[in-house]
C-alpha cells in the first residue's frame, strides 16, 4: 500500500493519505475531484495496472457529521494487488442539490451499475455516468432508503408502505 501512496503522491501530490476502515483494512484517502484521473492512472500505470474494480459502496456518515463518502476497491489481476480509496465530501441537506462525484464508469465498466446503485440508495450523483437512473428502487420512489435521515413514504401507489 505505501508503495502505491508513493506512485501517486509523486504524481497528484501530498493529498494522498493513508488511513484505514475500522483499523481492519489500510486505504488511501484521495480528494473526490481527482478520482477519476487517479483510477485511470492506477489502471494505466504499468507500475499499478489495477485492472479490476471489484466494489464501489457509497457511506452516508449523517447529518451530524454532514459527510458521505465513495469506497473503490481495486485489483491488479496480473500483479494481485488489492487497493481500497476512499472519497470523502460534502453531504446535501434537505432541498440542497445532491452531492456529486466523478463516474469512473468510463475506466472500469463494473463501475456502471454499482454507480447507479450507489445513487438510486444514497443520493450520490455520479457526474459523467451514461445512465445514471434507478436500478433497485421504481423510477417514482421518493427519496434514497440507506441515507441516515430518510423517511419511507407512507403509501406508494396505494400500496401501505409505512407501518
Amino acid at each position: 500500500m505505501q508503495e502505491i501512496r508513493e506512485i501517486l503522491t509523486e504524481k497528484f501530490g501530498e493529498n494522498i493519505t493513508l488511513g484505514a476502515i475500522d483499523g481492519l483494512m489500510p486505504i488511501l484517502n484521495v480528494p473526490a475531484s481527482e478520482i477519476s484521473n487517479i483510477c485511470r492512472f492506477l489502471l494505466n500505470d504499468p507500475r499499478c495496472y489495477f485492472d479490476s474494480l471489484s466494489c464501489l459502496t457509497g457511506i452516508d456518515n449523517g447529518p451530524e457529521k454532514a459527510t458521505m463518502e465513495v469506497i473503490y476497491n481495486l485489483y491488479s489481476i496480473p500483479y494481485n494487488k488489492k487497493i481500497a480509496l476512499k472519497i470523502e465530501f460534502p453531504r446535501n441537506i434537505a432541498d440542497e442539490p445532491l452531492p456529486k462525484v466523478p463516474s469512473v464508469s468510463d475506466i472500469w465498466h463494473s463501475a456502471n451499475w454499482a454507480e447507479r446503485e450507489t445513487y438510486d440508495l444514497l443520493g450520490i450523483q455520479f457526474e459523467g455516468h451514461p445512465d445514471l437512473r434507478r436500478i433497485l428502487m421504481p423510477s417514482d420512489w421518493e427519496g434514497f432508503p440507506l441515507r441516515k435521515d430518510y423517511l419511507p413514504q407512507e403509501i406508494y401507489h396505494g400500496i401501505t408502505v409505512k407501518y
